[in-house]
């Protein structure tokens, strides 16, 4: 049975923004993709908790493509929202942006999938409100979230049997 309460993809949307300092990167003073990974796995925790109220923990992050190179002193932008829910398990889009504080200049650096499960109290998964889906952007990312969780499961069968 699947949760009635519903709540708009805009409650659960976040930002957040860190400066990267020289313990984020490699000697070369580009930043180490794993503290780019650890933003993004926190940023779409905290969506995910707002969304449902309860503990997450993290399913699987579906892709991520370094597409620009992130450096020292770079701000480090990341924007995510919820794309799709299931009964327990939660889908967020997050879009990952450098900034060169000195010149301004701006690059999308990369976009990441996160999938998050709730979880109760006692550390099992519980029900998660529905998301309202608004737009037509957010209808589409929600039937593009339904079909890779149906490659999830397919993924996971394909391992266990």
């Amino acid at each position: 049975m699947y949760s009635t309460k519903t709540k708009r993809v805009s409650e659960s949307a976040s930002h957040i923004a860190r400066v990267m300092m020289p313990t984020d990167a490699n000697i070369a003073g580009n930043v180490f993709g794993g503290t780019i990974l650890k933003m993004i796995d926190e940023v779409s925790g905290l969506v995910a908790v707002r969304h449902c109220n309860s503990n997450v923990v993290t399913a699987s992050i579906e892709h991520m493509d370094f597409l620009w190179p992130v450096h020292i002193g770079d701000l480090l932008s990341m924007d995510a929202k919820l794309t799709y829910v299931g009964r327990s398990s939660m889908e967020v889009m997050v879009s990952v942006t450098s900034e060169d504080l000195v010149s301004g200049d701006k690059h999308y650096a990369g976009d990441s999938v996160v999938t998050l499960v709730a979880l109760d109290r006692d550390g099992h998964p519980t029900e998660v409100p529905r998301i309202l889906l608004e737009t037509d952007e957010e209808r589409k990312l929600s039937a593009e979230g339904e079909q890779r969780r149906k490659l999830r499961e397919q993924r996971n069968l394909n391992r266990s049997g």
